[in-house]
């Protein structure tokens, strides 16, 4: 009933994730929510940000910010990243995913969605054919439907957890 939103993995952080072996496991583009899954809430990009696109160039990925936000906060966040983005992307509708691997230069096959929400970031990938990756939000701090969506992804996060454990069996 609810595997529609079961993320492919769930870590603890972007930053955890072991991107030179995504790399060597033939995935070229990364796609990234940026608010709680980057950075708290609304903050710019911070240090720990800019390293990592700087790694990710440096490894050979592509990559593209896609998010609900307007452009003048997802346009503040990239000043120092520097990479691709989409602004008011409508997630979970499919097309700005789509349009971030046209951008990219890169297909469902070799792409990657890193974000924080099920309901929008993991099951928009799900939808467009990308693998994902959820994080745990980097900030409790959210916007008050964000807060309430939590709630319901608590009840879907038990069920993918007992599904793992079912299969691990």
């Amino acid at each position: 009933m609810f595997e529609r939103f079961f993320p492919d993995d769930y870590v603890a952080s972007t930053y955890v994730i072991p991107f030179e072996k995504l790399y060597e496991e033939g995935y070229r583009g990364l796609i990234f929510d940026i608010d709680n899954t980057l950075v708290q809430h609304g903050a710019p990009a911070d240090e720990r940000a800019k390293e990592l696109f700087a790694r990710l160039r440096a490894i050979g990925f592509s990559s593209c910010l896609i998010s609900n936000n307007q452009e003048s906060r997802v346009k503040m966040f990239n000043e120092e990243i520097q990479t691709n983005y989409i602004f008011n992307a409508h997630k979970p509708s499919t097309k700005n995913y789509k349009k971030g691997m046209e951008i990219m230069g890169t297909t469902p096959e070799n792409t990657i969605f890193i974000g924080d929400q099920l309901f929008t970031d993991v099951y928009g990938a799900k939808r467009a054919g990308i693998r994902n990756i959820l994080v745990k939000p980097i900030h409790p701090k959210e916007e008050i439907q964000i807060v309430l969506k939590r709630y319901l992804e608590k009840i879907v996060l038990h069920f993918y957890r007992k599904e793992k454990e079912k299969r691990k069996k």
